[in-house]
């Protein structure tokens, strides 16, 4: 963790998250991971969601565990809306409560241009990014609700504004639809005492790139940040911990806050 003038005790006391329970969807690996550890390093229980990859889930919860936090892992794929439904269940079955979502499960899927998506490609890169995010925010609602509130996080991206690099336009479009829905949330849940934020990575280095993203094109990614350089999964930390501590931003919401180096300045 950055803790910069403040200090290591310092930070710690404003991004206090002890006695809490996180949920981060998407925690195999990458920014959803790192997130995990940084919430365990400041005092939360965290709740590790995974699709596919078990053992990915698995090093995380030993980073949590290693970190001095506590956590457990719950499988879903949350492509399909129902899935959100038993995820948050199983939560509160083990916690008896949440307190910060962070919906960062997402995939690019693949790359290729529109003319070559079929429908069920369409569906399924919409599914992941943008109908999981929905229906994890409408499953945690009343739970926010009932406790008198709740932190959102999601995880959107640069592609969002930008319109994505090649091959990339329906995730981009996804993309952009999780940064208009947290706007829109933000403003329907402000008097329940719910704050929905976002924050948009750029060019992060994870598996997601490694998947997707060839080593030319990452090339010429780099060209357009005026770092010169790839951001990593724990740059992408503190703004997290920040938008979710009701200490540092209970007066922020609705707000996309972008990591990405310099690449895109609105």
């Amino acid at each position: 963790m950055w803790v910069g003038r403040l200090g290591t005790m310092g930070a710690m006391r404003l991004l206090d998250f002890t006695d809490q329970v996180v949920l981060v969807t998407g925690a195999s690996s990458g920014i959803g991971a790192a997130a995990a550890v940084g919430f365990a390093e400041a005092g939360a229980a965290v709740a590790l969601h995974y699709h596919a990859n078990e053992d990915g889930a698995r090093h995380t919860l030993n980073a949590v565990t290693t970190a001095g936090g506590t956590g457990s892992v719950h499988q879903a794929d949350l492509a399909n809306p129902d899935s959100a439904n038993a995820l948050v269940d199983a939560v509160l079955a083990k916690y008896g409560r949440i307190d910060v979502l962070v919906n960062n499960a997402g995939d690019l899927v693949r790359r290729a241009p529109v003319s070559e998506v079929p429908d069920e490609e369409f569906h399924r890169i919409m599914d992941v990014n943008i109908t999981s995010v929905f229906a994890m925010c409408r499953r945690i609602v009343p739970v926010f609700r009932a406790q008198d509130g709740g932190a959102i996080v999601n995880v959107t991206s640069i592609a969002g504004r930008h319109g994505g690099g090649g091959g990339s336009v329906v995730y981009a479009t996804s993309k952009g639809a999780v940064s208009t829905f947290t706007r829109g949330l933000a403003k329907e849940l402000a008097a329940d005492n719910i704050r929905v934020n976002a924050i948009s990575p750029g060019v992060i280095s994870t598996p997601f790139h490694d998947r997707h993203t060839g080593e030319d094109q990452l090339k010429a990614m780099l060209t357009t940040i005026p770092m010169g350089r790839t951001g990593t999964p724990h740059e992408c930390v503190g703004t997290i911990l920040y938008l979710a501590s009701e200490r540092m931003s209970s007066y922020v919401t609705g707000q996309i806050i972008e990591v990405n180096g310099g690449q895109l300045m609105p």
